[in-house]
């Protein structure tokens, strides 16, 4: 059992920055793999990182922009998203499950409740 909060999400011009944070409640924190998923009006959910114990996966379109990390003393996950496009407007999710496979496929067992992130040109 997981429960997942997220906050951190605004609005921003292009270039600028924001830190999204999740904060992660149960007993097996350190077990699950956690992965960032955004969604546009419009278009599909898609994944645009996915982090575990065999390493970090990043979407192509956010490849060298965004960081993911973990403070593990807080229970907290963050996503540090820089030099920012309007293309990344969307809703942003995070996302656990204990296979990491359920995470690829986008079929995660437990989702946050989602916050908004803008981004003006």
């Amino acid at each position: 059992q997981v429960q997942l909060v997220e906050s951190g999400g605004g609005s921003v011009q292009a270039g600028g920055s924001l830190r999204l944070s999740c904060a992660v409640s149960g007993d097996t924190y350190n077990s699950y793999y956690m992965g960032w998923f955004r969604q546009a009006p419009g278009k599909e959910r898609e994944a645009v990182v996915i982090t575990g114990s065999t390493g970090t996966w990043y979407s192509d379109s956010v490849k060298g922009r965004y960081t993911v990390s973990q403070d593990s003393a807080k229970n907290m996950w963050y996503l540090q998203m820089n030099s920012l496009e309007p293309e990344d407007t969307a809703m942003y999710y995070c996302a656990a499950d204990d296979i990491s496979a359920n995470l690829i496929i986008g079929r995660p067992k437990y989702w946050g409740q989602g916050t908004q992130v803008t981004v003006s040109s």
